[in-house]
Formats: C-alpha cells, sequence, structure tokens
C-alpha cells in the first residue's frame, strides 16, 4: 500500500535544507491533529504497541491568510541541476520525475482516517477568518453526538447559544483564499478516485494539482514530437479523475438544498475548487469548459429535479382540482428552497458566486420548463385558469417569489420567468377556446334540465311572489356563467378579460335559435289547446327580456357590437315566441269568430262566451308577462278579433230581415265593447278599435233606411279605408240588397271619401309609423252578390223608373 507523506515532512528526493518551509494551513493543521490522534490510538497501525509505529509529524502555525501561486509549494519538484547544490545521488534524483509508490503498508490507515476526516468534515462550515468559530462548531457538532448516543437533550439556554454560534458561522466568505500546500508525492489514480467517491473533495484536488503538475514537468522535459505512451497514460488519467470530480461537484450542488446541513462544509471546497480550476484553466491538464458554466448548469439541474419532485396527480388522476394544488405545492416548495439558499448556502460561497440570483435563475428556467408540461395537460377551463393565473400573478405575488422571507434580496432580481414569446399567447388561446366550448356545453346542460324538470314531467312554471309573472332561472344561470368566465378572466388581465367575454357571446349569439328549435322539438307531445304551453312560451319570453337587459347592461360598454349582435339573435327569439302564442290564440278562436253574424249567432251566445273564454285565457297569460311584450301580445289579439268579428258582416252568411236588424245591432254593440275590455285589460293599446261596433251597429240598427246617410261620415272619420263595397255588403246584412236608397247611399259614401281619402291617407302614414296600421278595412274581403241587377248602378235605374 502506498505511504501517503505528510507535506511538513521532507521529501525523500530533496535535502531538508532545500524542501519548502512553509506552514500548513487551517486546515492542514486539522488534518494533522486527526493524524496525530489516530497514531496514537491503540487501534491504530502506528500507535503505542504497534511495531510499525512511525515518529508523529508535528503541528505547525497556520498560514497567514493571502493569496500565493498555485505552483509556488511545489517549485522544488521542478528544480535542475544547477539549481540545486547537493551529491550526484540527489541530483540524479531531481533529474528525475517524481514517481509515485506502488505499495503502501499502512493504507488501510490511511482509508480509515481519510473516512473519519471526510465525516467530520461534511458537518463543518470552513471559516478562515477565525479559529474561534471553528471550535465553537466543534463543540455544537460532538453535543450533536452525544445527544444521538442517548444523553440529556439539555435546557433551552443551551439550544439558544447553539443557535447563535449557528448564526455566527453563517458569515460571507472571503473572495481570496490560500491554497494549501501541495502534496509532494500524489497518490495514485485509484486513490484519488477513492477520495472522490468518498467526497473527500479537498485532498483528492490537492493530490490532483500535484499530479496535475508531475504532468506538466515531464511534458516540458521530453521533446515536442516525441509522444510516450506513459505520458499520455497520465493525461488521461488526469481527464477522468477531472471528469469524475467535477460530476461528483455537480452532485453535491444538485442535491445542495435538499441536503443543506450535510452539504454546506462541502459547498466550500467546491466553491474553491471551481475558483482554482478556473484560473487555471489554460494550463495543460485539465477539462474543457468553464467549471463556474458547470456549476451553474448543476444549480439548475437541481433546480429541475426539485420542480420535477413535487407531487403531480397521474394522467388517470380523480381529483378534479390536481393542478391548483400541484400548483400550491410548487409555490411552497419554490420559497422553501430559496429560504434555504438566502439563509444557508449562499455562505458557504464568495460574493462572486452570486448564489442566490443564480438559483432564482435556475428556478426561473425550471419552472418555465415545467409550465410546458403542464399545459399539455391542462384542457379543462379551471386548469387553464389556475396555470395562467399562477404564471401571470402568483409567481410573483408575496406567496411565492415576493414572499417577505425572501426580502430585501428578491427585490433586485428580476421575478418575471422566461417564457418565450408564444407561450402566453398560446395559452390565452386555448382559454379562449376552451371557455366557447364550455360555454356551448353549459348551454346545452340547461336546455337538457329544462326538458327533464319542466317539458318531460309537464311541471307548470314557478310564479314571482312579487311581480305575479311566470319566471325561470334559466336565463339567471347563463348570466352567472358569463359573469363567472369574464371575472377570472379580468383577474388575468383586461385583456384576457375581453377576449374571454367576445368568446361568450360568439356562443351565446348563436344559442337562441338552437333553444328556440329544442323547446318545439321537446314539447311537441303537448297539445296546440294546452294551456300549459301558452305558460312555457310566457315563461321564455320573460325570461330572454331579462337575459337581454342584463347583457345590455353588464356589457353594452365593454363589447357593443357583441352585445348588439346577441341582442338581435333574442329579439328575433322574443318575436318567435310572441307569434307562437298569438298564433295558438289565433287557431283557438278560429271556430267561434267563424260562426258570428249568422242565425245561431243571433239567437245562441255560445260561440261567443267561447271566444270571451279564450280572450279571458289569453289575458290571464299576459298579466304573467312582462312589459312591454304583453301589450304587444294583446294588440294584435285584439285587431285579430275585431277584425275578424267585423270581417263576418262582409261575407253575406246571414240577412236580417223582418225587422231583426236592431236586435242584431244591439248584440254587436254589446259584444264588441265586451271585447274591447278584455283585451284593455291585458294591455292592447288599440283604443282606435274601439268605435267600430257602435259605428257598424249605428247602420245596421237603423229603422229608416234614408237614416244610414247621417251615419256614414263618423264611420269615415274613423275608418277612411272602409269603402263602398264594405257598405254593401253592411247594408245586406241589414237587408238593403238593392233599390233606389240603396244606390243613394252607396253614392253618399263616394262623395264622403273624395273629400276626407286625402288626409286619411296622410294620417294613415302617421299612424303606421306609431300605432301600427289602422287600416281596418282595407284587407277585409267583402262578398259580391250575384244575383241579376246587383250591378246596376242607380243612374240606369232612373231611365227605367222616370217618376221617381
Amino acid at each position: 500500500m502506498l505511504q501517503v507523506m505528510d507535506p511538513s515532512t521532507p521529501s525523500p528526493h530533496h535535502d531538508g535544507d532545500d524542501a519548502p518551509k512553509k506552514t500548513p494551513g487551517v486546515l492542514e493543521t486539522f488534518r494533522n491533529s486527526i493524524r496525530l490522534a489516530a497514531e496514537k490510538s491503540p487501534l491504530s497501525p502506528g500507535s503505542r504497541g504497534s511495531k510499525n509505529r512511525s515518529p508523529s509529524t508535528p503541528v505547525r502555525t497556520p498560514h497567514s491568510p493571502g493569496v500565493t501561486s498555485p505552483l509556488k509549494s511545489v517549485a522544488a519538484l521542478f528544480q535542475t541541476k544547477d539549481d540545486d547544490g547537493g551529491d550526484d545521488d540527489n541530483q540524479s534524483q531531481k533529474g528525475r520525475p517524481v514517481m509515485r509508490a506502488r505499495t503502501e503498508p499502512n493504507m488501510a490507515r490511511l482509508d480509515s482516517l481519510l473516512k473519519k476526516g471526510a465525516s467530520i468534515r461534511r458537518s463543518l462550515i470552513f471559516s478562515a477568518k477565525k479559529d474561534k468559530r471553528q471550535g465553537a462548531f466543534l463543540a455544537v457538532q460532538e453535543e450533536g453526538v452525544a445527544k444521538e448516543d442517548g444523553k440529556d437533550q439539555g435546557d433551552e439556554e443551551e439550544e439558544e447559544v447553539e443557535e447563535e454560534d449557528e448564526e455566527e458561522a453563517y458569515e460571507e466568505m472571503d473572495e481570496t483564499y490560500t491554497l494549501p500546500e501541495l502534496p509532494h508525492v500524489p497518490l495514485s489514480v485509484m486513490q484519488i478516485s477513492k477520495l472522490i467517491e468518498m467526497e473527500v473533495l479537498e485532498e483528492a484536488h490537492l493530490h490532483l494539482l500535484a499530479l496535475r503538475a508531475e504532468f506538466r514537468w515531464e511534458r516540458l522535459r521530453l521533446d515536442r514530437d516525441d509522444s510516450p505512451v506513459e505520458l499520455a497514460k497520465k493525461e488521461k488519467d488526469l481527464s477522468l479523475l477531472y471528469g469524475d470530480l467535477r460530476l461528483k461537484m455537480a452532485s453535491i450542488v444538485r442535491t445542495s438544498v435538499s441536503l443543506a446541513a450535510r452539504n454546506k462544509g462541502l459547498l466550500v471546497h467546491v466553491a474553491r475548487i471551481v475558483q482554482e480550476e478556473d484560473k487555471r484553466a489554460r494550463e495543460p491538464g485539465g477539462l474543457q469548459g468553464s467549471w463556474m458554466d458547470a456549476w451553474r448548469e448543476a444549480v439548475e439541474r437541481g433546480a429541475r429535479d426539485k420542480v420535477e419532485d413535487v407531487h403531480l396527480e397521474p394522467d388517470n388522476h380523480s381529483n378534479t382540482s390536481w393542478l391548483a394544488v400541484h400548483l400550491g405545492l410548487l409555490g411552497k416548495a419554490l420559497v422553501e428552497d430559496l429560504e434555504k439558499v438566502k439563509r444557508e448556502l449562499r455562505w458557504s460561497y464568495p460574493p462572486s458566486f452570486r448564489v442566490f440570483a443564480t438559483y432564482v435563475c435556475g428556478y426561473h428556467t425550471a419552472v418555465t420548463r415545467h409550465l410546458h408540461t403542464l399545459e399539455a395537460r391542462a384542457v379543462q377551463l379551471k386548469d387553464l385558469y389556475a396555470l395562467l393565473d399562477w404564471t401571470v400573478h402568483r409567481y410573483r405575488s408575496e406567496k411565492i417569489l415576493g414572499s417577505p422571507a425572501l426580502k430585501p434580496d428578491m427585490s433586485l432580481l428580476d421575478v418575471d420567468l422566461r417564457l418565450d414569446d408564444h407561450f402566453l399567447l398560446r395559452l390565452r388561446r386555448k382559454f379562449c377556446s376552451t371557455v366557447k366550448e364550455d360555454m356551448r356545453a353549459t348551454l346545452d346542460r340547461l336546455v337538457q334540465l329544462e326538458d327533464e324538470e319542466m317539458w318531460s314531467v309537464r311541471k307548470a312554471p314557478d310564479m314571482d311572489d312579487d311581480d305575479h309573472l311566470l319566471t325561470s332561472i334559466f336565463h339567471m344561470d347563463i348570466c352567472t356563467k358569463v359573469r363567472g368566465n369574464v371575472v377570472n378572466a379580468g383577474r388575468v388581465d383586461s385583456e384576457l378579460e375581453e377576449e374571454v367575454l367576445d368568446s361568450c357571446l360568439g356562443e351565446l349569439k348563436e344559442f337562441p335559435k338552437r333553444f328556440h328549435a329544442e323547446f318545439r322539438r321537446r314539447c311537441s307531445h303537448l297539445r296546440s289547446d294546452d294551456p300549459l304551453w301558452s305558460q312555457y312560451q310566457v315563461t321564455y319570453i320573460n325570461c330572454f327580456y331579462d337575459f337581454q337587459r342584463r347583457m345590455e347592461d353588464s356589457y353594452a360598454h365593454a363589447s357593443p357590437r357583441g352585445v348588439e349582435a346577441v341582442g338581435q339573435e333574442v329579439t328575433w327569439l322574443l318575436l318567435t315566441l310572441r307569434e307562437g302564442l298569438q298564433q295558438q290564440f289565433k287557431d283557438h278562436v278560429k271556430p267561434y269568430l267563424r260562426r258570428m253574424m249568422t242565425r245561431k249567432w243571433l239567437t245562441n251566445d255560445d260561440d261567443f262566451n267561447g271566444l270571451y273564454a279564450r280572450a279571458e285565457l289569453l289575458a290571464q297569460h299576459c298579466e304573467a308577462m312582462r312589459p312591454p311584450h304583453r301589450q304587444e301580445v294583446a294588440s294584435v289579439a285584439h285587431y285579430h278579433v275585431l277584425k275578424e268579428y267585423v270581417g263576418q258582416l262582409m261575407k253575406n252568411n246571414y240577412s236580417c230581415k223582418n225587422r231583426k236588424h236592431h236586435k242584431a245591432a244591439g248584440k254587436m254593440r254589446a259584444q264588441c265593447s265586451k271585447l274591447a275590455d278584455v283585451f284593455h285589460r291585458m294591455g292592447s293599446r288599440e283604443d282606435w278599435l274601439d268605435p267600430v261596433g257602435d259605428r257598424l251597429s249605428d247602420i245596421v240598427g237603423q229603422k229608416n233606411k234614408g237614416d244610414i246617410k247621417d251615419h256614414l261620415q263618423p264611420l269615415l272619420d274613423q275608418y277612411p279605408d272602409f269603402s263602398s263595397r264594405h257598405l254593401a255588403a253592411v247594408l245586406a246584412f241589414r237587408g238593403v240588397l238593392r233599390g233606389r236608397e240603396h244606390q243613394r247611399i252607396l253614392r253618399t259614401l263616394n262623395q264622403l271619401r273624395k273629400t276626407t281619402v286625402a288626409a286619411a291617407t296622410s294620417q294613415h302614414h302617421h299612424d303606421d309609423d306609431n300605432n301600427r296600421s289602422r287600416w281596418l278595412f282595407r284587407n277585409m274581403e267583402a262578398a259580391t252578390r250575384t244575383d241579376c241587377l246587383s250591378h246596376v248602378s242607380f243612374f240606369c235605374f232612373t231611365f227605367v223608373l222616370p217618376g221617381q
């Protein structure tokens, strides 16, 4: 086994006078003390009672702090004959390269000591300033070992003293340092490799530097054209050893946050090795590439490992909040790690390493890489929102990088993620697209719920207790969904809020037509005369009217075009629902109106009672309808009933003879008044229809035919579209079918029309714009009699009857 020569002992290749006289540093003094203790131990091969005991090495005083040349301590190895005054044997030995011994009888003792030294060194924080702090820390370590062996814990005062000692140890390292003296004879490759494996980095590096010095010395002695195998082998050994050292250092750095207490002392050696190797970067025998860059890469790789180790549910997870939970754990882990770096690890490095900033940068890069992985897995709206919110806000908030525990160091650094330009844009687009898909799915689910809870079970709609209106929470669910999406997006930023609102409005624009199609399809089982069908239509008229108003009040200022487009579609749906309600009413009253102005009508009130009952039912529905749709439905129904009622006069279905016209006129007046009352109670605004019953009753009920002419002007004033065709039909119902008086009445009407038609036409255009069309008779068909002389004019009768 190989005997490791102590630097304080003169080299066998030099005289005592020629050996460099240098005092050891703190580390060398500590190592010598360990060796002395081991040699005195009865279990050591060199202890008292052992045959192979060697003299103990004297302990030298620590070297004064300062920067010395890394090769100064091995200058004696490169002296030539002319520089040395020794004998020939010594000169011949100095002229040859220093070779490593192949065997060492005390190698077992060396390994034991190295293991003990490495174990103690891992628990220490090395400080070149004050030996007193080092002794205090050793005392703390001894107390910790005693506690592990079963001793008492100690009182609170001892714990406080321990904490104070630890806090004193956390002082910033000096940028400069003194390299310990290199060994005169380096260990073998396997022994150095063993030291690296055992994390005895300081000794391993010193022997590597000594081996590297040997390599340089041998390389200088050889001719440039020569390439001996031994030199090439040594260069390869150096490369392998340096590679192992860099890998071991990277491993220590990667785990330094997780094993902060264990690695604090080792990191001191890592920092010094990085500094020393970067100084020697241009010297032969080392590795290519910056050691400082390798250290930063190890920090970044360690940050990536920590980020990837945060618990994340698998793809087949059942936790719906998996991403929110993971991001919470990730933020907590980041804060804890950076707190350890700030509190403990950075004191193991010189200031030039900028440890805290480097770790922050490493976590930025690791988190950015991790976010791309999470983006691929986030498909639901809540997960995308959690990812956006965490990325934009929470990462820099007080809960993570803005944590008070990281100040003031973090205040001087950039807290933004290293995101590429397309990541957030892609995430925003995915979020908006998912919002639209989720909005469509929500609307479809709401329609499905309406069918399950109302349509399919024929449940009557609810009545609002305050307004006594048929109502549904259908539209409130839609508004709540839109508001939730917009508010959540606004928490990210205003731009995303606008994009999400446009996505929601784009989907809502297509919803009214889909809803109407589903409503008619799923409610097809309801009979057309079922009042429940009318109640449903009234309910959704109220529902979508409220929805339209809420959307305009909430979002018209933010997206006027989008709200207007949705409003147009909702207006179409409201009109369609109203027309459906009106058409149902028209279909219900059609059989009753068809039998008006007949003999049965004159003698029986059943048909009118049926008509009135349907009007009353519609009035009940209209009372449960929200204005202004109540007025629209009532006005349309009022106009339709009066027009059809009066239209029966024009069909010549019956002629009131034998003085029945008095009874018919009275009945017509009373029924028109009754209908007007019920429609006005609904909310009809068609007041201009009220006089038609009275005006026609005046014509029908006149006892003398000649008095009919006196009642034509009031009729024309209110209904200028009343023509001679309509008058002829009314006269026929009255029983005035022909004759001179018949012609005089018609002629009088024509003369009156000439004076009033212009004003009536102007009034008609005005009413078209404000009160709907007031042309009651214009499109009303009037039957023409086909009997002989029915079309003969009064002028022709003057020749036949000259006396008249």
